[in-house]
């Protein structure tokens, strides 16, 4: 979706046109699959950052547009609330030195941008879900200027055939409300981890990425508050799959957990967004049919919370990355960095053992996890392999932390450095102290104050100490 389109009005020739060229591009990859023209001699590691933009009594400010023109800095961008803007840093080959550089790029980007905002009397935040958003910011009026944003509203609706969309979130409290545009989506703010893999391990790194997704939204969540309500851990999970809702049934839900793992070939979610998805935006797009304008702009809109893309390098070779998206934005850059740790740390190892993982874990169990972590968060009971059953807490700091660092050893990370990432991780998980647990025991020492609790949270975030060690 970080595509613009020249317009949101389209025909029923636009849509047939560009079924026609999303076919051909599909079978295009297809091909360049089963030939090997997707190897990739270096893994390589990316991220992107989404983030608030708040005014000096923390309410959402929406200033993206000057904001944005005044800091002129291609690695930020917008996004689809006037009041959000996404970092992205230079990708890293996976190696020795991946997080550290990862970690000095973010800090210091984040620096520039919290510097301008300052300038323009606001501040940046990163959290997963702002506690002071109202509904009612989440409209047409707050939408960025962008033909995509416009057009996505259009089409959602009219698969809709108009109808209201429903949010219906039940956790500790209840929240039942309608809208009628899909700036909902706005109020849900990620951290996405990228990793551009050889074509031959994609398929292995997109089954196992989905059984990572339950421990990292258990030890990432920090989204307990929507609208004034207490909802689930990682509140952000079920509100962005609710927010752009086409309707319809499991097997063509826009924002998914899937419905099963590939079972041998990346191409096979390529497959499956020919066939089961509708097409949002038909924007005929005068690019070469080598560089899959078509079929990049349609998997755009289809937000796997574990999601293959298809790029293309500086030489132009064509590339396979898998996007996780489950972890939310913050609380601070070096949490979220340490969340990039715990991903490619524990893939990297599971991804050399022989034992597939992924035939002792189905995946009707992997999602189950999934869900259950993005409720409870570290207090979730999930099922593990050889019928085991029980805390993901425990299951993270008695097998999963230490095959990170074996992961990590394995991608030859220095010892302290390991020491360090690994300590940030485990206190996390030991002290339950994720940025959701943070908010939740504010709230509870200080009573239902939201503009207190995002004052108190950003003051927090600024000093840069990991959530773990934050003071309520």
């Amino acid at each position: 979706m970080g595509q613009e389109i020249s317009s949101s009005r389209f025909s029923g020739e636009d849509f047939a046109a560009f079924r026609e060229r999303l076919e051909a591009e599909t079978r295009l990859l297809g091909e360049w699959i089963a030939s090997g023209a997707l190897k990739t001699d270096q893994a390589v590691a990316g991220l992107e950052l989404e983030a608030w933009l708040v005014d000096n009594q923390f309410q959402p400010a929406p200033i993206n547009a000057d904001y944005l023109q005044a800091l002129a800095n291609p690695l930020v961008v917008p996004e689809l609330a006037r009041f959000n803007v996404e970092l992205n840093s230079p990708p890293q080959p996976l190696g020795p030195e991946t997080f550290q550089r990862q970690l000095e790029q973010l800090q210091s980007l984040w620096r520039e941008c919290q510097t301008m905002a300052e300038r323009q009397a606001a501040h940046l935040l990163m959290i997963g879900i702002l506690p002071t958003v109202h509904q009612e910011d989440l409209c047409l009026a707050n939408m960025s200027d962008l033909q995509r944003y416009r057009a996505l509203n259009e089409q959602v609706f009219r698969l809709r055939e108009g109808r209201p969309l429903q949010v219906d979130i039940a956790g500790p409290e209840h929240l039942q409300r309608s809208h009628a545009d899909v700036m909902l989506e706005a109020a849900a703010t990620s951290f996405q981890i990228h990793f551009k893999v050889d074509i031959g391990q994609a398929a292995r790194a997109f089954n196992l990425s989905k059984i990572i997704s339950a421990p990292m939204v258990a030890l990432a969540a920090n989204s307990p508050f929507l609208f004034g309500h207490a909802l689930w851990e990682e509140s952000r999970i079920p509100l962005f799959e609710q927010a752009v809702s086409v309707g319809g049934s499991d097997y063509s839900k826009r924002v998914t957990f899937g419905i099963r793992y590939a079972e041998s070939s990346i191409l096979e979610a390529f497959e499956a967004n020919l066939e089961r998805y509708p097409v949002l935006l038909p924007q005929l797009l005068d690019e070469p049919p080598e560089r899959l304008p078509h079929l990049r702009l349609h998997n755009g809109t289809i937000w796997r919370w574990n999601r293959p893309l298809i790029g293309f390098s500086d030489d132009g070779s064509p590339h396979v990355r898998i996007e996780h998206r489950v972890a939310p934005s913050g609380p601070t850059p070096v949490d979220v960095i340490a969340n990039m740790v715990f991903y490619f740390g524990l893939l990297s190892e599971w991804l050399a053992d022989d034992n597939r993982l992924e035939q002792a874990i189905p995946f009707a169990q992997a999602r189950d996890n999934f869900y259950a972590a993005a409720r409870q968060g570290l207090a979730a009971d999930i099922r593990w392999r050889d019928g085991r059953h029980g805390s993901i807490r425990e299951l993270l700091l008695q097998e999963l932390l230490p095959l990170t660092r074996r992961g990590l050893q394995r991608l030859q990370l220095p010892a302290a450095e390991i020491d360090h990432w690994l300590d940030i991780l485990q206190q996390r998980v030991a002290q339950q102290a994720t940025g959701a647990r943070w908010q939740r025991r504010w709230v509870d020492r200080h009573g239902r104050d939201f503009a207190g609790l995002t004052a108190a949270y950003l003051e927090r975030q600024e000093s840069g100490i990991p959530v773990h060690r934050w003071s309520l």
